[in-house]
């Protein structure tokens, strides 16, 4: 999937746990389109992980092995944060 092929990146945004949904699906419906192309591209890796990865990652527990992973989690995590707990 491209980076601007936003529907189904906000389709590959719904995950199987509900921790997920509350950090992954805010994150690109209010930050995604203030992402430079490189961001886009590590966002939609990202998006490839497995759910216990990236619930681990997205809490604390763990970090990606792969650096552009990292950022976006470090990214998605302080944005997140700043918005509140729960963002709609």
């Amino acid at each position: 999937m491209g980076i601007q092929d936003t529907s189904r990146i906000h389709w590959a945004c719904r995950r199987g746990m509900l921790e997920l949904d509350i950090a992954v699906r805010p994150f690109f419906e209010h930050e995604y389109h203030t992402l430079t192309d490189q961001q886009k591209r590590a966002f939609i890796a990202l998006l490839k992980a497995d759910d216990p990865d990236l619930f681990n990652w997205l809490m604390g527990h763990g970090q990606p092995a792969n650096r552009e992973l990292k950022e976006m989690v470090d990214l998605i995590r302080t944005r997140n944060s700043a918005r509140g707990p729960v963002a709609n």
